[in-house]
């Protein structure tokens, strides 16, 4: 797998616009400013060992400091940020062994869902994930990777809030975000494909009421990641920090 883009020149903030913050609306000011950086961050908009600061984000986003110090801490908190005291602040290198927990947590949880989802679906629920699987054959076709990211995660969802248990995909999705750089590293055209014809192998087990076929499905579409993680550590290695679990 050759999708080497770690040796790339590195983002400074300065350089990629983050939106004006809307002062007096919902969500907080310091959530806005945490969603913004992690959609960058989770994305690779902002790689891994780019230097931010404080003073860039809160000038770019027309803020103060202090909600822009309260997002650094929780991006921190979350392993996504390196923040050096009276020094600098960095997007923190990948950690194989956070993205290894992730979809441990992530495949425990969603294959339970989808098992359960099986002879539980409506015609609606079945529906609505005929319609993303269409939705996503059109994102390759406009080799869109990033709306095909999007609809990808869609799917899941719908999976979940379908089946009555939307609260599981916030779990899901508060744990599964290291998963997701590596994800934006694997998604070429081919693994785009592979992951297109495993939603429609699962949506196939869903429609049939076929629990078991559900399980198998979603257990190796979740599992692909422990096969190419290692070619995508190799192809990127400046952007991978060694760590224990």
């Amino acid at each position: 797998m050759k999708n080497s883009v770690a040796n790339a020149p590195k983002t400074h903030d300065e350089d990629l616009p983050l939106p004006v913050i809307r002062q007096a609306t919902a969500p907080s000011v310091a959530d806005q400013i945490f969603d913004a950086l992690s959609q960058r961050i989770l994305s690779l908009k902002l790689p891994p060992s780019t230097k931010i600061s404080e003073a860039e984000v809160a000038k770019q986003m027309g803020v103060s400091r202090q909600p822009v110090r309260e997002a650094f801490k929780r991006l921190a908190k979350l392993g996504f940020l390196y923040i050096r005291p009276q020094s600098s602040t960095t997007v923190s290198l990948i950690s194989e062994n956070a993205v290894l927990r992730a979809r441990f947590i992530r495949t425990a949880l969603e294959v339970k869902t989808a098992r359960t989802a099986a002879g539980t679906l409506d015609p609606d629920g079945l529906a609505a994930l005929a319609a993303l699987i269409e939705d996503q054959k059109a994102a390759i076709a406009a080799k869109d990777r990033e709306k095909f990211h999007a609809l990808d995660d869609a799917f899941h969802r719908e999976i979940c809030v379908r089946s009555g248990v939307g609260y599981v995909w916030n779990l899901i999705h508060e744990n599964k975000a290291h998963m997701d750089r590596v994800r934006m590293l694997t998604l070429n055209a081919a693994s785009q494909k592979l992951a297109l014809d495993d939603h429609i192998r699962i949506f196939n087990a869903l429609t049939s009421n076929d629990a078991d076929a559900v399980e198998l499905a979603m257990t190796e579409h979740l599992s692909r990641i422990l096969i190419h993680i290692e070619a995508i550590k190799a192809d990127n290695h400046n952007w991978f920090t060694e760590d224990t679990l």
